[in-house]
């Protein structure tokens, strides 16, 4: 019972975050370790109990998904799909001695671009046509992290669609709500299959998830975004401390 409602909480708080200002990753992947599950699951299982809220975040978005040329909307949702399946794989065959190694350094790195990321923004907005844009060298390395870790994704996916040229903040967080979507669905059926997830407890997350998704936002707008951003980036931070004490 009382890892159910560590999970749920998580779930809860990690939806929230998502929702307004991404990082859910920093709670809801923590919680599912300090509940048991051993940490190449708990990385599954947070995958793909996100997924309920990126549906949710995408149906919200999908006028302005209907804004982006459709053939240019399927294009990069294959290329995610097979980023996604590589990445997906690559976590299957990591054990979880080598991945418990990684996730310091994963944690670290996504706290870095979730602390920097309007920074990151604002130099790919300058440096737009730096790369060729919506080009498969750019999106399917970015949907190999997602598919083997989740944390950071939004970020990074808003910072390369900067990259790319787009400038309509609406349209590029419906897309990347809808590609979100996408790896997390092409996940789910690789770490089914692995068995790697462990469902009751991303059932119940996934509970959290959607409460927090819809409920989150109101209670978290009372907070201003400086001192949330600080709080997430303080969890992050805290986090990555704890999973490298675990290596010592």
């Amino acid at each position: 019972m009382t890892d159910s409602l560590l999970i749920l909480a998580a779930g809860f708080l990690g939806g929230m975050l998502n929702a307004v200002a991404g990082g859910g990753t920093f709670i809801t992947f923590p919680a599912l370790v300090a509940s048991g599950v051993p940490v190449v699951m708990a990385n599954a299982t947070s995958t793909v109990a996100a997924l309920p809220g990126y549906l949710s975040s995408a149906i919200g978005f999908r006028h302005e998904i209907a804004q982006i040329d459709r053939r240019l909307v399927l294009r990069l949702t294959m290329q995610t799909l097979l980023g996604g399946i590589v990445g997906s794989a690559l976590l299957l065959v990591s054990s979880n001695t080598a991945f418990a190694f990684l996730v310091p350094f994963l944690l670290l790195a996504a706290t870095l671009i979730f602390l920097w990321g309007g920074k990151v923004r604002q130099w790919a907005g300058a440096h737009r046509n730096a790369v060729a844009p919506f080009s498969a060298g750019t999106m399917i390395p970015v949907a190999v992290y997602g598919g083997y870790f989740n944390g950071g994704l939004g970020i990074i996916l808003l910072a390369l669609f900067a990259l790319w040229g787009m400038t309509d903040l609406n349209r590029m967080n419906g897309l990347k709500t809808w590609l979100s979507f996408a790896l997390s669905v092409i996940a789910l059926g690789i770490f089914a299959v692995g068995g790697q997830v462990a469902w009751a407890p991303a059932a119940v997350m996934s509970v959290g998830t959607i409460l927090g998704g819809y409920m989150g936002p109101p209670l978290a707008r009372r907070i201003p975004m400086p001192l949330l951003r600080a709080l997430i980036a303080a969890v992050g931070f805290g986090m990555t401390a704890l999973f490298f004490w675990r290596l010592l």
